[in-house]
């Protein structure tokens, strides 16, 4: 009997040693799911400074505004007539309107040239593929700052200053370089063979893009929407070019000329950021389920 007991008592010490390296492998990643929550949370909360910045600015009266030296600091009487009056007075309503006007055919014209190149680069073979593809991918290295009189120029020898379509043109023909080279990347981690045994089948190239590719890439095209109409609709620099004339200006340019010479309303500024910024977040709520898939599956395969 007793030698039995010496014979187990090996393997209880060795059960009790893996148990305790158990629990500190457990406890080990305990803490660094707590450290990793904990820096993500503060990550988050200092990315949302500025915003809560705006909105405590938003809140305040012009009166508190100037009495008071810090900005972030809580309204002491919170007033939501800032909103009222940046809509209203401000013309927020007004340009924002127009650039829904411009960002909504430019968001639509771009996914569906770049649909149409992407789906010929990646499924077409012919001599000048990969050439193509390069001349897009170096299209996106020019600095833009260099293409501003040149597309002025342009623009106003067409009749283009000043209208929604001139601004809508260029922003389509901008972002086509990143949307091809996008989009064709995804296209490409297709099996060739779905689109060969549909030819087959007697399929034409139309009918395969718009049944079999189309379906497939809508989470890349969700995500794609959500960059483009984020990125159009926050640009200045074209507005600036091609937009002159108040009834056509877009919100960013509507924000920047609410800063005055002598005094700047800065609640007004605030809120009409914040309206701003209402509807790119609207489309990303919409499209979130497909915005993190899209963006890693089109990134797979070069």
């Amino acid at each position: 009997m007793s030698s039995l007991n010496l014979a187990q008592a090996p393997s209880r010490t060795t059960a009790a040693i893996d148990l305790q390296q158990k629990r500190k492998r457990n406890t080990k990643k305990r803490i660094m799911a707590a450290l990793f929550y904990i820096g993500a949370t503060t990550l988050v909360l200092v990315w949302l400074i500025p915003v809560f910045i705006a909105v405590f600015t938003a809140g305040k009266s012009m009166n508190e505004l100037m009495s008071t030296p810090h900005m972030w600091s809580i309204p002491q009487e919170w007033t939501w007539d800032n909103f009222a009056a940046a809509w209203t007075r401000a013309g927020m309503s007004r340009y924002m309107f127009n650039s829904f006007m411009i960002t909504v055919p430019s968001v639509v014209g771009t996914l569906a040239i770049a649909s149409l190149g992407a789906f010929a680069l990646a499924f077409y073979r012919f001599k000048l593929n990969h050439t193509i593809l390069i001349v897009f991918v170096a299209g996106m290295l020019i600095p833009f700052q260099m293409l501003m009189i040149p597309v002025f120029r342009m623009s106003d020898s067409l009749g283009l200053i000043n209208t929604y379509r001139g601004v809508s043109l260029f922003h389509i023909s901008f972002q086509l370089g990143f949307c091809v080279y996008f989009l064709r990347n995804f296209l490409r981690t297709l099996p060739f063979s779905l689109i060969e045994a549909t030819r087959m089948d007697g399929a034409r190239d139309l009918t395969i893009f718009f049944r079999i590719i189309m379906p497939l890439a809508l989470p890349s095209l969700a995500a794609l929407a959500v960059l483009e109409f984020t990125w159009i609709w926050n640009d200045l620099l074209w507005s600036l070019v091609l937009l002159n004339q108040n009834r056509v200006m877009t919100v960013t340019q509507g924000l920047a000329n609410m800063q005055g010479q002598f005094i700047t309303n800065y609640n007004i500024i605030a809120a009409g950021s914040i309206l701003a910024a209402i509807p790119p977040l609207i489309v990303f709520l919409l499209f979130q389920r497909f915005f993190i898939s899209g963006l890693t599956v089109g990134a797979e395969k070069g």
